[in-house]
């Protein structure tokens, strides 16, 4: 099944019988010591929200350390909330009636159904056919697919499900198992990008959230076609220089196919003909895109087009989807978002959030009118930031309106504040942060090592063409 495979969730617990019982007892008491030190800290707050930090401390470090399965981890923190009344049920577990909750669901659905009609397939054996068998062209050229998809796919979550199959089937025919150095590289930067383009072009949910914030609090206009111009050197420098990062890191194996030409081009041809079921499946997934790009005229938001397709599948005489597609789809991810979202919330409802927000942001809102001063100020606190917030969208959502109201009152340029700090969410270091990087993670294909690794690199990337556009390609442009 393309969708996610259910043995995939097990690898964080796997790799932690590895580690000797001393590292996870370390790793076990740096959690409890975070929320402890929380705790016992003089803060001049209250009870609940003590709690509520104290809590996602040791969530977050669990997160970080991998100590448990994520899943569990975020488990184990929402009943703690729930056990000591830290906020109502209904915030607590609010995370499970969220709209990225429920996309997860609904990405696996159309991720299935793109695979039964062989079109996965169908577009690897484009690519190979177009770009070479060496190892390093192939991987080249699912970055390139990554960022194209982008534009068609406003999910960084759906294109992650979309790429896997295509992914896998490569890494299969170099004959090589999920811990190579291919596997590990070609996964992790397919998904690594997936989650990041969503930043370069407004595309994803994060940066139309912030876009609606920016017009509305900012009160400027900030367009899909000027937005994707201005970050353009961005997204050609993470495709280029991610690539070779990739191959540095992650030296493959095998350099290539080129020995085995005809079994690739037979491996590809096992898309097989059109059957009545991979037709109808075609144009379900081809229904969730026609909705996706036209959201701007019916408002029918993301998930709710992924969950509804996908249900459409499993409906008699259609018969796209069944009952043993579900039994295969590992359901860990849909947890470990909603507890992600959960704590999120909870911090929002104690107040601890806002106390975040003004901790962060406070002492930076002064440096804002020197741009020079401004570009790495707003950077390098969104990247911080965006550890004590689970989703771009709470991270986004939570903090630029107070960016903007700030603009506002001080005469600042708001779009430009705003571009900026939006841009600034892309840089992660933890499948925590991003659902799309957590779909990706719980493939099994990558480690949470190799993502630091790959993640710590990329966010310099990032940061100096982010420097490259504000100081002389936007200037340029008469920004």
């Amino acid at each position: 099944m393309a969708a996610i495979e259910s043995t995939a969730g097990a690898l964080p617990v796997a790799a932690a019988r590895t580690r000797s019982a001393q590292l996870r007892l370390i790793q076990t008491l740096a959690c409890l010591g975070a929320g402890a030190l929380i705790w016992l800290a003089p803060l001049p707050v209250t009870p609940h929200m003590r709690a509520a930090l104290a809590i996602s401390a040791m969530m977050i470090i669990a997160w970080m350390t991998e100590v448990m399965e994520y899943a569990s981890a975020g488990l184990v923190g929402l009943f703690l909330f729930w056990f000591f009344g830290i906020a109502k049920p209904d915030v607590i577990f609010s995370g499970f009636v969220n709209d990225a909750s429920w996309f997860y669901i609904g990405a696996v659905f159309l991720g299935t159904m793109a695979t039964k009609t062989g079109l996965p397939l169908r577009i690897a054996g484009f690519v190979v056919n177009r770009v070479g068998l060496s190892y390093s062209r192939l991987l080249l050229g699912l970055v390139v697919i990554s960022f194209l998809l982008t534009f068609i796919v406003p999910s960084g979550v759906a294109r992650v499900v979309i790429m896997a199959p295509i992914c896998i089937g490569i890494i299969d025919l170099f004959g090589v198992d999920k811990n190579s150095n291919i596997g590990r590289g070609m996964f992790l930067l397919v998904t690594y990008t997936c989650a990041i383009f969503d930043k370069m072009i407004i595309a994803g949910t994060g940066a139309i959230t912030a876009r609606n914030v920016i017009e509305r609090i900012g009160s400027v206009e900030m367009t899909y076609s000027w937005y994707l111009l201005a970050f353009l050197p961005c997204s050609l420098a993470t495709i280029l220089v991610g690539w070779r990062l990739t191959l540095w890191l992650f030296p493959p194996e095998v350099a290539g196919l080129e020995g085995r030409k005809s079994e690739v081009q037979a491996h590809f041809r096992k898309a097989g003909a059109w059957t009545p079921a991979a037709t109808k499946a075609s144009v379900l997934v081809l229904l969730a895109l026609a909705l996706w790009l036209t959201d701007w005229w019916h408002g029918i938001s993301a998930a709710k087009v992924a969950f509804g397709v996908g249900l459409i599948g499993l409906l008699p005489f259609v018969d796209v989807l069944n009952a043993e597609d579900f039994r295969k789809a590992n359901m860990l991810p849909y947890f470990f978002v909603a507890a992600a979202l959960g704590m999120s919330e909870v911090l929002r409802d104690t107040g601890a959030l806002k106390l975040l927000t003004d901790t962060f942001l406070g002492g930076m809102q002064p440096l804002l009118a020197n741009r020079l001063v401004a570009v790495p100020v707003l950077y390098w606190t969104a990247f911080v930031y965006h550890f004590f917030t689970a989703s771009e969208i709470s991270m986004l959502a939570t903090s630029l309106p107070i960016l903007m109201q700030f603009a506002k009152t001080h005469g600042l340029d708001a779009l430009w504040i705003g571009m900026v700090w939006t841009f600034s969410a892309g840089g992660k270091l933890f499948a925590y942060q991003s659902a799309p990087l957590i779909v990706g993670y719980a493939y099994g294909y990558f480690r949470h090592t190799d993502m630091l690794k790959l993640g710590a690199l990329l966010t310099l990337v990032e940061f100096v063409a982010l420097l490259f556009c504000t100081g002389i390609f936007w200037p340029a442009l008469g920004f």
